[in-house]
């Protein structure tokens, strides 16, 4: 399989082989010795499929602190895919790269933890098949707007098909403070885990003596 790297670092193209003949055609869709060769170490625990029709938009998506990497493609019809970078500290966030992802080049996108990504439906129908290195995590999830003017993506529809939950919601620039107070959360619940037992008994300790 061919793999090409573009212009996002971590978000890797892939080209499979494919055996074809009269009968039809064979392709390994995944392989855990060959994919990490290429770079993707992925631990991939969960597999979803969906279905949308021409004009469907999904996305921005992404989750804090479940970060998702994902290995993405199409089985049927055709997508206009993409991934943004949203990594706290990266001297790439805010910038976007796509893919067209067809049932006939069978093309394979590997989208790194701490993005976000969305798809356009451009044919019919399209079915969309993605690997996921964490679960799907509702109360986790969030969404950036698919024409966020700070990111200026180049979709290939001007009005598309959003479920209601993607009408409104963040800017590109309101997810880095989510992603900040999440980091500060985390560290703080660390902080706790880590000294909490030897903080504790020495507050104990100091009242004790006060009360004495």
């Amino acid at each position: 399989m061919n793999v090409t790297e573009l212009d996002l670092p971590g978000v890797l193209l892939i080209e499979p082989d494919v055996y074809g003949d009269d009968r039809g055609f064979f392709l390994e869709t995944y392989s855990a010795r060959r994919y990490a060769a290429a770079g993707i170490t992925a631990d991939f625990v969960q597999d979803s499929v969906s279905q949308s029709r021409r004009g469907v938009v999904r996305g921005l998506h992404f989750q804090r602190p479940n970060d998702q990497a994902k290995l993405v493609q199409t089985p049927e019809g055709a997508v206009f895919d993409v991934v943004v970078d949203i990594r706290v500290g990266s001297p790439h966030f805010g910038r976007w790269v796509s893919a067209r992802l067809t049932a006939d080049n069978k093309h394979q996108l590997f989208v790194p933890a701490g993005f976000a990504h969305g798809v356009c439906t451009e044919s019919d129908v399209a079915l969309f098949s993605y690997k996921t290195g964490d679960y799907y995590a509702p109360a986790h999830e969030y969404t950036i707007r698919w024409n966020d003017p700070d990111l200026a993506i180049d979709w290939p529809v001007t009005a598309p098909i959003l479920v209601h939950t993607e009408f409104v919601k963040a800017g590109v620039s309101e997810s880095r403070p989510i992603a900040v107070l999440l980091l500060v959360i985390c560290l703080w619940i660390f902080v706790l885990l880590q000294f909490g037992q030897t903080l504790m008994p020495a507050a104990l300790q100091r009242r004790t003596q006060e009360r004495l």
